[in-house]
């Protein structure tokens, strides 16, 4: 699921969900959806071009965070929508914020694209532009899971197609 085309620069991943691009980019945009796969984070796109996207942490989120000693902000992660098409492409900057080093890092360069394809299936293609967050590509590539931080995006989309193919989430 998982392909790098330069260490730690650009990660591609990729999943197929029985499901509708609409009903995958809904589970995409709409917090209603990513609070029940996204980590419990309740998310928020103004999507046009210029508009912002905002990750707020759960409960559980700031619990964990509270037990390994540091305080989780109130906004996870954040960044701006270049381009959004429904459904089929959502470009967008997206920078972590629950850690001082990689929110240093900057905005990153996140690419969705939805692709219809047959029997009812969606491609689901996630595009990570990461050049110049070495902190952030670990994260996001689920490499940092060991310490609590997450399986990153594989675990992010293994959570979604769980979702919207079964009605329950992954975990829980």
């Amino acid at each position: 699921m998982t392909s790098t085309t330069e260490p730690g620069t650009t990660q591609v991943y990729r999943v197929y969900i029985k499901a509708t691009p609409e009903a995958v980019w809904e589970a995409i945009t709409k917090p209603e959806w990513t609070e029940k796969y996204l980590y419990e984070s309740r998310v928020d796109y103004d999507l046009r071009p210029g508009g912002t996207y905002r990750a707020y942490p759960s409960d559980a989120m700031r619990v964990h965070g509270a037990e390994m000693g540091y305080p989780i902000p109130d906004v996870v992660a954040d960044g701006e929508v270049v381009e959004a098409d429904p459904p089929r492409k959502l470009v967008q900057t997206w920078r972590m914020l629950m850690d001082p080093t990689m929110a240093a890092e900057g905005f990153t360069r996140l690419t969705w694209e939805l692709e219809e394809s047959e029997g009812g299936v969606t491609k689901l293609t996630v595009i990570h532009d990461l050049k110049g967050a070495p902190q952030t590509a670990a994260l996001v590539s689920g490499a940092m899971e060991h310490e609590g931080a997450g399986g990153g995006w594989n675990a992010v989309l293994s959570e979604l197609k769980t979702l919207l193919e079964t009605g329950k989430p992954l975990r829980g």
